[in-house]
């Protein structure tokens, strides 16, 4: 009976024993996993970042390129409008010369006639 006993006993302690060996390689498995799954995360993570980064550094770029664009436009139609200021004088004094011109041409039509 003793006998008998002490190999349940043995059988038992290997069973034990392949049950606790199963379970830490499993756990080792699984940290292995977990380890694998952050390293991912952390890769996608910086990826991620390195793509919202570039993306801002581009959109940075163009936001400078129409700052600058609307400056020159600007200048553009700063210039236009003194243009426009310029051209209206020079009509207004054509527009003088001319009545002078006409008034004078009427008073010469009037001593000619005389």
């Amino acid at each position: 009976q003793l006998h008998l006993t002490m190999s349940e006993k043995n059988e038992l302690t290997k069973s034990l024993e392949m049950v606790q060996k199963e379970l830490q390689e499993k756990e080792s498995e699984m940290r292995r996993e977990i380890s694998e799954y952050k390293d991912r995360l952390l890769q996608a993570e910086k990826e991620h970042w390195d793509a919202l980064t570039e993306a801002n550094r581009k959109n940075e770029v163009e936001i400078e390129a129409c700052q600058d664009k609307m400056n020159l436009l600007e200048h553009f139609i700063s210039s236009q409008e003194l243009e426009i200021e310029h051209l209206k004088s020079n009509k207004e004094q054509l527009n003088n010369s001319l009545k002078q011109a006409n008034q004078t041409l009427g008073e010469l039509l009037k001593i000619k006639l005389r």
